[in-house]
């Protein structure tokens, strides 16, 4: 019974410990196979932080951004990429935004370029997680001075009425970064104030941009409208040269209607007067004719 009992518990123990390291290698498989995945993206991120380590990718990335919005909103004919305003010089604004212009019919531009101070506000994330007051106030600092010199750049560039509006638009293409910008009110009003100047994230831009786009579609129809209504002018000048010609041939109408009763009625009566005198045929006889 002994052995009996021993070779059971030994199946048994044999059993629960191949199961067990059967289930072990199966999780060990899991994780070297989450490790592989783990090394790809730390791969990916490593590639995408070099990427936005330089600084002119990063404005890339920001220009495709604001070209995609504009894209989405706006009509091809309302906007125009890579447009030179000055004449002296070869600076170049990202984007602009045909307005309504002159009296010549020429647009005024709206300038819109993307920035994208990255270093600075990633100093700034970096302090909010320590939580150290010092160097977020001094993180604060060096962004909001990044961002002021990205305002002089667009005002001293591409503002220059009246081949464009008296303003520009500086595109922020992260929220958050935009959030951290307009949190400090002194800040946007010294943007407008001084440097003319009005900062946007996505969400602000595709809104301003929706207005503007009402705003087309409004001028629009008030164009074909005029014109329908010089349309309409045209119709009522020739629909009154319409009823004097009505006017005319009825008086015509009337007047042949007028001179035929006048002769019909004269050489009816003469005919009559000639037959006055000549008897009718007597009825038998007229039978006869037939």
């Amino acid at each position: 019974m002994r052995e009996t009992v021993e070779e059971k518990l030994q199946k048994t123990l044999e059993s629960r410990i191949g199961k067990s390291f059967e289930a072990v290698s199966q999780q060990l498989l899991a994780v070297q196979k989450g490790l592989g995945e783990m090394q790809s993206l730390a791969t990916g991120v490593g590639d995408l932080k070099r990427v936005l380590g330089n600084v002119k990718s990063r404005g890339v990335l920001g220009e495709y951004q604001l070209a995609a919005i504009l894209e989405n909103i706006l009509a091809p004919d309302q906007f125009e990429g890579n447009v030179a305003i000055k004449t002296s010089g070869s600076e170049k604004v990202e984007f602009v935004v045909k307005l309504p212009g002159n009296q010549a019919g020429e647009p005024v531009f709206l300038p819109i370029d993307a920035k994208f101070p990255q270093d600075a506000y990633h100093r700034l994330l970096d302090a909010y997680d320590v939580g150290d007051k010092l160097a977020i106030a001094a993180c604060k600092l060096e962004l909001f001075k990044a961002i002021r010199k990205c305002a002089q750049d667009i005002c001293h560039k591409y503002i220059n009425p009246p081949v464009t509006t008296d303003f520009a638009m500086m595109f922020l293409p992260m929220e958050s970064l935009y959030a951290e910008v307009i949190r400090d009110p002194a800040l946007s009003q010294m943007l407008q104030k001084e440097y003319k100047v009005v900062v946007t994230g996505p969400t602000t831009l595709a809104a301003m941009l929706n207005s503007l786009q009402m705003g087309f579609k409004t001028l629009a129809i008030q164009k074909r409208s005029g014109e329908v209504w010089k349309v309409l002018g045209a119709v009522k000048t020739e629909f009154g040269k319409f009823g004097d010609l009505i006017e005319k041939a009825q008086k015509k109408l009337h007047e042949a209607n007028t001179d035929l009763d006048s002769l019909v009625g004269v050489r009816t009566r003469v005919i009559q007067r000639k037959l006055k005198d000549i008897e009718e045929e007597p009825l038998e006889e007229k039978k006869l004719l037939e």
